[in-house]
């Protein structure tokens, strides 16, 4: 434990000490958070949603197969608990809750108009913007039919009657920056983790003082740890310090625990640490580090759910995330942070990400050849 801690101290000081380091590490990150706000938007597809309906009538049946019939609505789950449909919304695994109250039918055929209820998951403001108007069209171009059916009134007169009520959950405001400001955290920390996790081991390669640590006592073990651990350390603070900011700032909320975000945030941090310590052990020169780096993460970014739906995706790429850490991660940041899920909510999450960790770590220490003193 004396020798890490002495690693530790020599690696700190070392950084510090770096002039080029002390803004990569400190001042990027947060001028990208205040800079990098916002992202283009695209067509929603695959737009997951669960019914509740209390009425069980033609016209509940109708309504429902409109949805499912414009190929951009999938049904996953028909419930008769409200609250356990949106259950959906806290595991991620539905973005709208038709509600269809009882007597529905009844009620449009005794007076002329029946209320209906869609709940819309508005942590992404833009998506349920989009989803508001894919769901109003839907119900008014069967509000129109019907009148037509039960009326007989020509198309010029007819007029949707059914009054529709919506609830934007997480993000009421519809504010795209709640949306974001999880996600570039999670590309900030990535960025600090891989980066420089990789480019640290080889500098010692390239000044060739790695040759001197080789021939010491101290154990690989001991070693690796002592390089890994100040950018683990670094990487939580500046996620910490991010979120701070996002609170203050952008006023994004915190509804669920910031310690469960911290815990699965350093699981995180040793799947992106072993990844750049393996990137260190087959390059020689920083740049060839750099490269090899940038490769996957533009790759681990864009793929991962960050600015894009991974639903509206192709089924190809929606399997190759789940080989994606950043892409449990974001999931993980978001359901936290804006939907307040516990520890159940995000317990695939963290074993996907504690079995990649113990993967990529193991993978960088088999790799990593050390002469034992």
């Amino acid at each position: 434990m004396r020798t890490i801690l002495f690693i530790l101290r020599k690696e700190f000081l070392q950084i510090f000490r770096n002039k080029a380091m002390i803004p990569i590490i400190f001042f990027m990150p947060v001028f990208q958070l205040l800079i990098l706000s916002n992202a283009a938007t695209y067509e929603i597809k695959n737009i997951r949603f669960s019914v509740v309906d209390l009425d069980q009538s033609r016209f509940s049946r109708e309504l429902v197969s409109k949805f499912t019939s414009t190929g951009y609505f999938i049904l996953t789950e028909n419930s008769f608990s409200v609250s356990e449909a949106e259950e959906g919304f806290r595991k991620n695994t539905s973005k709208l809750v038709l509600n269809i109250p009882q007597d529905f039918e009844k009620n449009y055929r005794k007076n002329g108009k029946a209320e209906l209820q869609a709940v819309i998951n508005a942590e992404d403001g833009s998506a349920a913007g989009i989803i508001y108007n894919y769901t109003s069209n839907i119900i008014q171009q069967f509000a129109s039919g019907v009148v037509t059916e039960w009326t007989g009134l020509p198309e010029a007169e007819k007029s949707p009657v059914i009054n529709i009520s919506y609830s934007n959950w997480f993000n009421p405001e519809l504010d795209y920056k709640t949306y974001m400001v999880p996600g570039i955290l999670v590309a900030l920390v990535s960025m600090v983790g891989v980066f420089l996790s990789g480019m640290n081991i080889v500098k010692e390669k390239e000044i060739g003082t790695i040759e001197q640590l080789n021939v010491t006592p101290i154990k690989k073990g001991q070693f690796i740890i002592g390089k890994l651990m100040p950018f683990w350390i670094i990487g939580i603070f500046e996620l910490a310090f991010g979120m701070t900011l996002g609170f203050f700032i952008f006023s994004v909320p915190m509804l669920g625990s910031p310690f469960l975000i911290l815990i699965v945030a350093g699981i995180y941090l040793l799947v992106i640490l072993g990844m750049g310590l393996f990137i260190s052990t087959f390059t020689n020169t920083q740049q060839q580090a750099m490269f090899i780096a940038w490769f996957f993460f533009v790759i681990f970014m864009l793929m991962g759910g960050i600015f894009t739906p991974i639903e509206s995706m192709p089924d190809w790429a929606q399997t190759m995330t789940l080989f994606n850490p950043i892409a449990h991660f974001s999931r993980a940041m978001r359901m936290i942070m804006l939907k307040g899920s516990g520890l159940q909510d995000i317990l695939k999450t963290l074993y996907i990400l504690g079995a990649y960790a113990v993967v990529m770590l193991t993978f960088a220490v088999i790799r990593y050849r050390k002469v034992e003193g």
